[in-house]
């Protein structure tokens, strides 16, 4: 196979490939503005947003794949430093995502740790994977104990008890020197082994070869700004060959807005309301996702609950 292009892949980008001729697919993710975004946006302890981090990148990987309009909630909760880690992927490609954690308890569970994991993070819990088809469909959720050390492996437990599909996860966060400092970075790939038939035999010599290249990867090449998503699936398929498709665009947003804010103050009832106020008589009220802060005044509550 000739060498794929050197043409890069903008950062913030989903790419889907498959290995040429064989019944393995699979994504890659490479984030960099959306996902400094999305951290920046909090002054999260380097473990917390590391977690984070990955969070949005397997979001994405899952997200991406979805083939119609919604969206896809990867959350994981447990009894541990971080209580909740919450990423939000919808199909046009916005991310938004936020953790609770308890700084002291983190600054602990990192002591000794180059960077602690999931497990060590999370505690006893769960990991939980919610498809949102829209408000006219049912959420469909699926639920696993959170059992290995880093967020990846909960994935492919995920897949192996939910979905019976055999997937590969490997994610990777971490800071790049820019023109305006440190920025953030995260990358990740998942690949899965397509289902075994009468016409395509079965696919298990493929995918033990192709998780043997798999394996090589490294976390530096996920995050690596210099190296193109091209770049690094050639180098880890070119024995085997790898075909590209299209790219699908990411961006940092949240869905957050005043209007929304208002709706949802306008649920609660006046006396609920009169205790939100504060000094400067309005309610104030800041988007967990991304730290936007909003200004209501009662008055305008009482008018909307009028009309």
């Amino acid at each position: 196979m000739a060498a794929m292009p050197s043409s890069t892949v903008p950062d913030d980008a989903v790419t889907a490939f498959q290995i040429e001729g064989e019944p393995v697919r699979g994504r890659l993710a490479r984030l960099g503005p959306a996902i400094d975004e999305i951290l920046r946006g909090h002054d999260y302890p380097e473990p917390v947003a590391n977690l984070l981090g990955e969070a949005c990148a397997l979001a994405a990987l899952v997200g991406s794949n979805l083939k119609f309009e919604g969206r896809i909630i990867v959350e994981a909760r447990g009894d541990g430093p971080v209580r909740f880690v919450v990423a939000d992927y919808d199909t046009s490609g916005g991310l938004r995502g936020y953790c609770g954690f308890d700084a002291e308890q983190v600054a602990q569970a990192a002591t000794g740790f180059v960077r602690p994991g999931a497990r060590t993070l999370l505690g006893k819990g769960h990991f939980m994977m919610t498809v949102d088809q829209g408000p006219d469909m049912d959420r469909y959720q699926g639920v696993t104990a959170i059992e290995g050390e880093t967020l990846a492996l909960c994935a492919e437990q995920y897949f192996a008890q939910s979905e019976q599909t055999p997937t590969r996860v490997r994610l990777a966060v971490g800071q790049d020197d820019g023109p305006k400092g440190a920025q953030w970075r995260a990358g990740g790939m998942l690949i899965q082994s397509v289902a075994e038939d009468d016409a395509r035999g079965s696919t298990t010599e493929a995918w033990v070869r192709t998780q043997a290249f798999f394996e090589t990867v490294g976390e530096d090449e996920l995050t690596d700004p210099d190296l193109s998503s091209q770049q690094l699936l050639f180098r880890l398929f070119h024995e085997d060959g790898v075909r590209v498709f299209g790219s699908q665009p990411l961006r940092a947003f949240c869905r957050c807005s005043q209007e929304r804010i208002e709706s949802v103050l306008s649920s609660f009832d006046a006396a609920e309301r009169a205790d939100m106020v504060e000094a400067d008589g309005q309610i104030h009220v800041t988007c967990e996702y991304c730290s936007k802060r909003y200004s209501v005044t009662p008055q305008a509550l009482a008018t909307a609950a009028a009309d």
